[in-house]
């Protein structure tokens, strides 16, 4: 932080993340939505091939610098940068939250 080529390089190291260890997860189908956007990962996987507590496990163990949390969906929503996207068995909504003045 505070040096112009810090984002670059969290940038170049996101990259190396999801080409080292996401990558083998979509591969296997484990994960099967992976999105995101600067720090922000939106990720949609198959409970009957993984769950969060291993993703957060695998994640959190990457590097004692980074910290990951896992945000659980509640009554079928979840909120996304500044999205609340909305599980139905049939499709995923979203609506854009109101913005705080």
């Amino acid at each position: 932080m505070g040096s112009p080529i810090s984002g670059t390089l969290a940038e170049i190291y996101f990259q190396l993340i999801e080409e080292a260890i996401i990558k083998h997860w979509i591969e296997s189908q484990e994960i099967f939505y992976y999105k995101r956007y600067v720090n922000d990962i939106l990720i949609i996987f198959d409970q009957n091939k993984t769950n969060e507590t291993t993703i957060t496990i695998v994640m959190k163990g990457i590097s004692e610098q980074l910290d990951f949390k896992a945000t659980e969906e509640i009554n079928n929503s979840i909120n996304y940068l500044d999205l609340t996207m909305n599980r139905n068995i049939n499709k995923t909504t979203e609506k854009k939250m109101k913005q705080s003045a």
